[in-house]
């Protein structure tokens, strides 16, 4: 079991073998397969990344109402060529948006490494798969990094909002994207440990507020922010900047931030934005229309 980021570095550096090497080795050790299952294993993840990117409309509402179709508006936005951030990044956050939503209206996605954050790692990807004609197998390796990454996470911290915030979904899937970035330029195993650094410390504290319980507001923009932040962090990495905290206390600091959260501000909508008036009129429509579905059923 993958227990310490500085350590996938280290092996990485004794014997020559790349992050994602690493990372597959040890998974056909603790799941006992042969190289060739976790591999085909992987690419049934990623064929499943790109049908759920393929099968999105934008026509699609929640049963909420609250989320649905911005993701064909950024794309539209896109195609006028007046966007601030670039062509890479302006479909970056369309298939953030596109992705989050599909979770939102009950579509098939991948969680990665929750269903909330489950449009960052495909939002990286997915589009640079496509614009820079990677191979299968450049893709597969990023995500072995990507997976590696978030298994340390989940052991040493965590993965999931009710236990420590969103910095545990979006930062953790923010973080995998960086480092499947920084794989996919070719950067070595110390570049991808500081790019996890500085992605999670960029999302430290961000708390898990959904307005309504529902996995909507303000879940599907950050998935946005998460994708950002990793293209930036994999760029800073790249460049050669460094974390002046090592990764590995970065991911026990952020567990550390997580559990001293309060109770109201980690996935019980009970705090932040789902406290504001209009998240709380929010949850009194959804509750009157329950309830309504219920006397209709009787």
């Amino acid at each position: 079991m993958l227990r310490s980021i500085q350590w996938i570095v280290d092996e990485s550096e004794k014997t020559g073998k790349l992050f994602w090497e690493v990372v597959l080795e040890d998974d056909t050790e603790e799941r006992q397969v042969s190289r060739h299952e976790s591999m085909a294993q992987m690419l049934t993840i990623w064929s499943a990344m790109q049908e759920a990117a393929d099968s999105y409309t934008g026509t699609r509402r929640s049963v909420s109402g609250l989320v649905g179709g911005d993701g064909l508006k950024m794309r539209q936005y896109n195609l006028r060529g007046k966007n601030l951030a670039g062509d890479y990044v302006g479909e970056v956050i369309a298939e953030a948006l596109s992705m989050a939503e599909s979770n939102a209206c009950m579509r098939r996605i991948v969680a990665a490494p929750t269903a909330g954050a489950c449009g960052v790692l495909p939002a990286v990807l997915l589009p640079l798969y496509y614009r820079e004609e990677l191979s299968q197998q450049q893709v597969l390796e990023a995500l072995y990094v990507a997976s590696g990454i978030g298994a340390v996470i989940a052991h040493r911290a965590s993965i999931a909002g009710a236990s420590g915030g969103c910095q545990a979904e979006i930062g953790t899937a923010s973080a995998m994207a960086a480092g499947a970035l920084v794989a996919l330029r070719g950067g070595n195993a110390r570049a991808i440990a500081h790019a996890v650094s500085i992605t999670l410390k960029n999302l430290m504290g961000l708390v898990c507020d959904p307005v309504a319980g529902l996995v909507e507001v303000p879940c599907v923009k950050r998935n946005v922010i998460g994708a950002m932040n990793a293209v930036s962090a994999a760029d800073m990495a790249l460049a050669g900047i460094e974390s002046r905290i090592g990764v590995d206390e970065v991911v026990d600091a952020m567990g550390e931030v997580g559990r001293r959260m309060p109770m109201e501000l980690r996935e019980t909508a009970l705090g932040g934005l789902a406290a504001t008036p209009t998240g709380q009129a929010v949850k009194a429509r959804m509750a009157q229309g329950k309830a309504a579905d219920m006397l209709e059923k009787q």
